[in-house]
């Protein structure tokens, strides 16, 4: 089986999990199953909120913050977010070895350092000005 099939198939099954995580965690957070930190009710007087205005009065989080309020129901739709995003490096941590195996290592050095970018971006410490 070639690299792109492998990767394929792994991203086929990564975004429906991270796709089924999603309507779980909505359909949890519409239907009252978890707790939310703000009401469903209340959300639309927030919408015309300007950014800074909205975080002040909701009290929701910036960057990682929303992991620990994992228990309630807005912020476990994120669970699904987060592993949308990190289905790319999981499918190139899946390649990688056969890459490395065949001896590929441009190849291997690439899907490393695409890798590496991928999680310096996740983890924050790129952002600017927070």
């Amino acid at each position: 089986m070639s690299d792109q099939h492998v990767y394929a198939r792994w991203l086929d099954w990564g975004t429906r999990i991270s796709l089924a995580v999603l309507i779980a965690a909505f359909l949890a957070y519409v239907f009252g199953l978890a707790p939310a930190a703000l009401p469903l009710a209340e959300m639309p007087r927030f919408w015309t909120l300007p950014l800074e205005r909205y975080l002040a009065l909701s009290g929701a989080p910036t960057g990682w913050g929303w992991l620990p309020m994992l228990d309630k129901g807005e912020y476990q739709n994120l669970v699904g977010v987060a592993l949308l995003g990190l289905v790319t490096v999981v499918c190139y941590l899946r390649v990688l070895p056969l890459l490395l195996a065949r001896r590929e290592r441009l190849q291997a050095a690439i899907v490393a350092a695409q890798v590496l970018v991928l999680l310096l971006a996740a983890s924050g410490l790129l952002a600017g000005g927070h």
